[in-house]
């Protein structure tokens, strides 16, 4: 299932910002504080209880964080605990990020590092086009921004 993230996530989602490679942790903070002026948003995947054994468990184990700009909505980050993976988690967070983005940001825009051959299938298998390279776009290096209109 997916929801929106809550300031009482910020925990699980800390832990699940260390499996990426270059987190933003300011933007994931500002995205949970309710008081913030930002336009960021976090989308979460919880489990559905039947994987921890407990019924009704709502622990995020995946989340999407997105910022709306220039008629597309970025996604700056998208993790899903390694534990999950290959559960559909990752489409599903793609999905309701497209569902719920503002209609005048209709497109969904992610940078992927090159050598990140997992993600780059996940994007293309969901209908994103690759696009450009970036290069020192991240701090170790390049990037490929892929699309989907």
């Amino acid at each position: 299932m997916i929801r929106p993230a809550i300031p009482a996530d910020e925990p699980a989602l800390v832990r699940l910002q260390s499996h990426l490679p270059e987190p933003s942790p300011g933007l994931l903070a500002s995205a949970l504080d309710v008081t913030a002026l930002t336009p960021a948003t976090a989308l979460v995947s919880i489990e559905d209880g039947t994987s921890s054994g407990v019924p009704g468990s709502d622990a995020p184990v995946g989340y999407l964080l997105a910022v709306p700009g220039d008629g597309t909505v970025y996604v700056a980050e998208l993790v899903v605990a390694p534990d999950h993976r290959r559960e559909g988690r990752a489409r599903a967070l793609l999905a309701a990020c497209a569902e719920s983005a503002p209609d005048e940001s209709p497109s969904l825009t992610v940078t992927v590092a090159p050598d990140n051959g997992a993600a780059r299938a996940l994007y293309e298998a969901c209908g994103f086009e690759e696009g450009r390279r970036l290069p020192d776009f991240f701090d170790d290096g390049p990037a490929v921004r892929y699309r989907r209109d």
